[in-house]
């Protein structure tokens, strides 16, 4: 590769640049710089420096909006130096080559991240130029090294240093991907910010975009024969999470994580969940976290044995002290105390999560050839929004059980069936193809006695055989959907079997 005899330096960035202006003249290299960072260098007593202006013979204008924006910074930049009449073109109308562009970009997400920001000061803060020359630099990689980020300049100078003032062609071409991938990141960032902004109708994008950066390679996915990997958006979540301790973490611990720690945060008190293959095997809300673990595992210890568990609460040393007496695969909390990680961290494989809260983000499924996408199922009953239906309204001690059954159901794949008590999941009957047989699996895996429990459904029963068998095992109130042609008819059974019914008119479908 030839010398590099010209450099174009403008960057909102300034750290290292002084340093890498000075190694880039005792190479040799002219330097051509723009508006704070020519001030920057000139100010450090850089030699071989021209302001950008004196190449374009233009003068910065409309506050800094127009200064690289020109055809012999362009021309300088994309000239092909194997193509004679592109050198040609470039020396006839006296354009200098530049050899090295070292350009990052305004910082928008900075300004971005406050979410009061005018729509003003979101737009003023969009780059062009150095966005336009980062792209040019790029496309022309075979001539034109593309510098982005203050981290690659000591080795890009090492390099230098040793090639005679020389880069080689595989750095050329790694330096144009990590540009092209800057350029696109950028551009995401607006469009994402953006689209935040009113007026605005779509509650999903017209264009799916998703950027995750690939943080942990899995041993392999559901099954041995499958690859996988967790790409983590941010550092909230179950994908966002630190692992303070345990064995690597495995595809479906991800997958059951996930779904435990979400259906704890339905819940405002102290709540545990113990989750099987993403169905709750046992959940409970208590005044203390280990009277709720306590309660969750009671509900199915069978089933709690290899689970996987999330609380809304800080681990504490009484609760690390309950869970510690059955083999579990992996826990996500909030934190724990210095106690319950001495107690916890005594068996080698368990995986501990320290999970920061973060909004729900849309619901992404792949299906061959493409995706479906759905926002999250936020939605919280109110007592206000049901109907009682029944002839007989629930107790209060129902209509406790009744709205706790319900928060469970919406985290049971359907068809789902949750028998529950105030505060605490007695059965769950999941992922059925017909509803009665998702009661009767409910049932049962029920441990705790079922008499004078109350019964969720996730969606309305099409028959009342479903409510028939579940008055067979003691139920005495149900809560649905509702929006059966047969509502009538199932009402009707409800009413004969002396139980309370209340409809929703909201589903709860989980597939």
């Amino acid at each position: 590769m030839p010398r590099i005899e010209r450099a174009l330096l403008s960057v909102t960035d300034k750290t290292g640049i002084v340093d890498f202006a000075r190694a880039l003249t005792s190479l040799g290299v002219e330097l051509v710089s723009t508006g704070g960072t020519y001030r920057i260098l000139k100010d450090a007593g850089i030699g071989h420096l021209r302001e950008v202006a004196s190449v374009t013979e233009f003068p910065e204008m409309l506050d800094g909006r127009v200064k690289t924006i020109h055809p012999r910074i362009a021309g300088g930049i994309l000239a092909m130096r194997s193509k004679a009449e592109h050198m040609s073109a470039i020396e006839a109308h006296g354009i200098p080559k530049i050899d090295l562009v070292c350009v990052n970009l305004y910082e928008f997400e900075k300004i971005a991240a406050n979410r009061d920001a005018p729509l003003a000061e979101l737009i003023e803060n969009i780059d062009i130029g150095g966005p336009t020359m980062i792209r040019a630099a790029a496309k022309n990689y075979q001539d034109v090294a593309v510098v982005t980020s203050p981290a690659d300049y000591g080795s890009l100078i090492d390099e230098l240093r040793a090639n005679d003032g020389s880069l080689s062609s595989d750095t050329h071409w790694n330096l144009a991907k990590k540009a092209f991938a800057t350029s696109a990141a950028y551009d995401r960032a607006i469009t994402l910010r953006l689209a935040d902004i009113p007026p605005t109708n779509e509650p999903l994008p017209v264009i799916l975009d998703i950027r995750a950066l690939r943080s942990l390679a899995l041993r392999y996915g559901e099954n041995p024969h499958q690859s996988a990997a967790l790409y983590a958006s941010g550092k909230t979540g179950i994908a966002g999470a630190e692992q303070l301790h345990g064995k690597e973490l495995s595809y479906n611990n991800l997958v059951d994580l996930d779904a435990a720690w979400q259906l704890t945060g339905e819940f405002d008190a102290p709540a545990s969940a113990i989750i099987k293959h993403t169905n709750p095997c046992g959940c409970a809300e208590s005044a203390t976290l280990r009277e709720s673990y306590r309660r969750a595992f009671e509900a199915d210890p069978i089933s709690a044995y290899g689970g996987v568990l999330a609380f809304n609460r800080d681990v504490d040393a009484e609760t690390a002290e309950e869970i510690a007496k059955t083999f579990i695969e992996a826990i996500a909390a909030p934190g724990y105390s210095d106690a319950a990680l001495k107690i916890l961290t005594a068996k080698k494989n368990l995986r501990l999560l320290r999970v920061a809260a973060t909004a729900l983000e849309p619901v992404v499924k792949s299906i061959t050839g493409g995706y479906l996408v759905q926002t999250p199922d936020v939605h919280r009953l109110t007592r206000a929004e049901t109907q009682v239906k029944t002839k007989r309204a629930p107790t209060d001690e129902e209509w406790t059980a009744l709205e706790f059954g319900w928060k469970i159901a919406k985290h049971v794949k359907s068809n789902a069936i949750v028998y529950a008590r105030a505060g605490q999941s007695v059965g769950v009957g999941a992922g059925q193809m017909s509803r009665v047989d998702s009661v009767k699996v409910g049932a049962m895996k029920a441990v705790l006695p079922l008499q004078g429990t109350v019964l969720a459904s996730d969606a309305f029963f099409p028959f009342p055989d479903g409510v028939e068998e579940a008055a067979k095992h003691g139920i005495s109130a149900v809560i649905q959907p509702g929006g059966s042609v047969k509502d009538a008819e199932v009402i009707a059974a409800a009413d004969r079997l002396g139980l309370a019914m209340v409809f929703t008119g909201v589903r709860h479908f989980r597939h």
